[in-house]
Formats: C-alpha cells, sequence, structure tokens
C-alpha cells in the first residue's frame, strides 16, 4: 500500500501520521456524526488521514424540535472536511447499513458508534422508537461489522443510566450547594464498572442503552471482536445542541445568556454531575483504538476533575456570562435521574496512562459560552 507522510501539529507536539493515498485510504464508519461527540470524532479521524463516513438522518431534531438539529454542523463537515462522506442513514435499516458496509468492508479500520434517542422523557412517550434506535440499531452495526469489516474496532458511546437509579442507593451528605457522598466510601473518588446494574430503575432509555450495552460486550467476548462501551456520564461542549430534555450545561448556559427561563427538577437544584468535554472524549477514543481490546467496558467522565451540581452550574454560568438566569424549580425530579454521579476513570487511566483529562467545567462552560453568543442565530 502506497502512503505518504505529513506532519501535524496537535497538543503542542510534532508528530507524524500516515496519510493513504485515497485509492487506499482507511476509512472509519461513525454515526451520529453531526452531533456532538461524532462531529468532534470525524474531525479528530479526518485530521490523521482517514476517510470519515458519517452517518446522520437528523433525528435529533425529530426527537427534540428545530432548535436541536444537527443539519449545521453537517454542513461545516461537508464544507471543511475534504474526505468526508456523508450518509443519511437512519441505523434501524438493516438492509441500508449492510449494503454500507459491504461496500466499504475491509478498509473500514473502526465504527465510532454515537448515534441514540438519548432522553429518559422521550423515551417513555414512544419506547418502540427508543428502543429500537438504540438497541436495534446498535445490532444492526455490530453484525455488519462482523460481516463485513470483522477486524475493525467498534467504539460504542454508552452511558452511566445502564446502572440506573442505583447510584441514589448510595449514602448521601447534603451540603448548602450539593450532594456530596459520605467520606471514606469507597466510591469517594467516583464511581468504578463494579456497581451493578441489576434491581434497580433504569427508565426506558437507560434500558434500551443498556441492552446496546450489553450487545457491544458480548460480540466482543462471543465473536472475539475488538469492541468497547465507554459508560459516560455528561458529555458536553460548544457544539452542543442542547436543549431541555438533554444537553444539560449547553441548554443552561443558552438560557443564561439568551435570558431565556430555565427549569430544575428535583432534589433541591443540588444533583451532583461530572461532565466531560467532547475532546477529551475523544481522546480517550484515540487510546483505545490504538490499543483495543475485546469487550472492554470503561465508566467515562469528568471524574472528580470536572463535575458541578445545578446550582453550582447556574452561578458559574451567571457569572461567565454575566447575567443572572431566571430559572424556576420543579419539585418531582425525573424517573431513574441520578442524585449524585461522579465517574471513577482509573480503570481506563490504569489501561491507557497516556490519556487524561484537560478540560475543567470553568472551561467548559466559557467555551460553550462564547458558542452561544456568537453563533449566526443570536
Amino acid at each position: 500500500m502506497k502512503k505518504s507522510r505529513f506532519v501535524e501539529f496537535h497538543g503542542g507536539l510534532l508528530s507524524e501520521f500516515p496519510r493513504f493515498s485515497s485509492s487506499y485510504m482507511k476509512s472509519i464508519i461513525l454515526t451520529g456524526s453531526s452531533g456532538l461527540i461524532g462531529s468532534e470524532a470525524a474531525r479528530h479521524w479526518h485530521s490523521r488521514g482517514f476517510k470519515v463516513i458519517g452517518i446522520d438522518n437528523d433525528m435529533r431534531a425529530e426527537f427534540f424540535g428545530p432548535e436541536a438539529s444537527t443539519a449545521p454542523t453537517r454542513a461545516r463537515l461537508e464544507q471543511e472536511l475534504s474526505n468526508y462522506l456523508h450518509q443519511s442513514i437512519d441505523i434501524r435499516d438493516r438492509v441500508a447499513i449492510e449494503s454500507l458496509f459491504r461496500d466499504h468492508g475491509s478498509e473500514i479500520a473502526a465504527v465510532i458508534h454515537t448515534a441514540a434517542q438519548p432522553s429518559h422523557d422521550w423515551a417513555a412517550r414512544a419506547p418502540h422508537i427508543d428502543f429500537s434506535v438504540n438497541a436495534l440499531g446498535t445490532l444492526n452495526l455490530l453484525e455488519a461489522t462482523r460481516q463485513f469489516a470483522p477486524e475493525a474496532v467498534f467504539i460504542f458511546t454508552s452511558t452511566n443510566k445502564v446502572y440506573g437509579d442505583r447510584p441514589n442507593t448510595l449514602p448521601l451528605v447534603e451540603t448548602d450547594s450539593r450532594w456530596e457522598i459520605a467520606a471514606g466510601h469507597p466510591f469517594e473518588a467516583g464511581i468504578d464498572e463494579t456497581m451493578s446494574v441489576d434491581q434497580t430503575t433504569h427508565s426506558l432509555f437507560g434500558a434500551s442503552k443498556l441492552s446496546a450495552d450489553l450487545l457491544v460486550q458480548e460480540y466482543g467476548r462471543y465473536f472475539n471482536m475488538k469492541t468497547v462501551c465507554f459508560r459516560g456520564g455528561c458529555l458536553t461542549g460548544p457544539s452542543h445542541a442542547g436543549t431541555e430534555l438533554h444537553g444539560f450545561l449547553a441548554y443552561l448556559m443558552k438560557c443564561v445568556a439568551l435570558e431565556k427561563p430555565y427549569r430544575v427538577f428535583g432534589y433541591g437544584g443540588k444533583q451532583v454531575r461530572d461532565n466531560i468535554h467532547s475532546r477529551d472524549l475523544i481522546a480517550a477514543f484515540w487510546e483505545f483504538f490504538q490499543a483495543p481490546r475485546s469487550g472492554a467496558v470503561y465508566n467515562i467522565g469528568g471524574s472528580r476533575h470536572s463535575n458541578c451540581s445545578m446550582l453550582e452550574a447556574i452561578a458559574l454560568s451567571e457569572q461567565i456570562a454575566d447575567r443572572k438566569l431566571d430559572w424556576s424549580y420543579i419539585e418531582q425530579n425525573r424517573t431513574g435521574d441520578h442524585i449524585w454521579w461522579i465517574s471513577d476513570v482509573s480503570a481506563f487511566k490504569r489501561d491507557y496512562p497516556n490519556w487524561r483529562l484537560e478540560y475543567g467545567i470553568r472551561e467548559i462552560l466559557t467555551e460553550i459560552h462564547q458558542a452561544v453568543v456568537s453563533a449566526p442565530t443570536h
């Protein structure tokens, strides 16, 4: 195979990566390519000489309305990335998925699966759609990978909701601004992969994602494929099309900056989330891609490095935007919602010691604020 070399300045270091000639270029299949994580992955792999075959039919607009459409991101990817090929395929369409994989076959180096129905509330309103997108869509991709690109690395964006509301049984202490786990508890540094997924309320969204998560593990273990489940907390960044039902920090900052009303659901507004920037997550994907395992599972998130409560996020957003938020409180929490979630990322760090978190909450919110106020529709 003929290839040339190119030098890229990345992260302050000069690095060489192989650039394949167009006729032999290695490809990645990327679902949800116009979303937050998908678009970040598209740019990352493209910059390293891969052709990116993006699958996205903008169901996010169907789920959450026109303001959540990923169409503008798709347009930017097609304009900016010379080796980006977009496919408006529904991942539930087995025939279309198999046809795409058959066409590209052995050139596929990785399948990065970020597409999903991501909302608790939406899943309860349309269970068949939720399950078919999250579970059946994942099965279609796994089987197509096994049949046509068995050596490809399969990276799945799972969720901490596979644990249901089990975290709510932890011993928590209420402080002025947040709930916090009792000092000295084994999960004080964060929740690791040993937490049980059984005998707990997941929400229908959590159940469909857990089904997909188990399939990804099983294809790795049963068929010896190179698969991984990244069980993320809040995934965020300036490209996030946040809405009330999905996209905590992005939607919050949008409401602050644009002076829109905001609602807090339950737990006194003291519920805690860790938040991981999309670039930090994609950096983890890249590390795994370079040294894959079979049937791997990792909790991934901002950990103790990047976390906040609702009240803390509101205060920091108001400070960054220099505006007050018009917010109201609703006593009823969302079904299956976590009171406290901080990821223990030590398992991934142990297996991939070159990876580290770069972004904290302030840096994340500052980037989101800049994106909101500079948006064309602002």
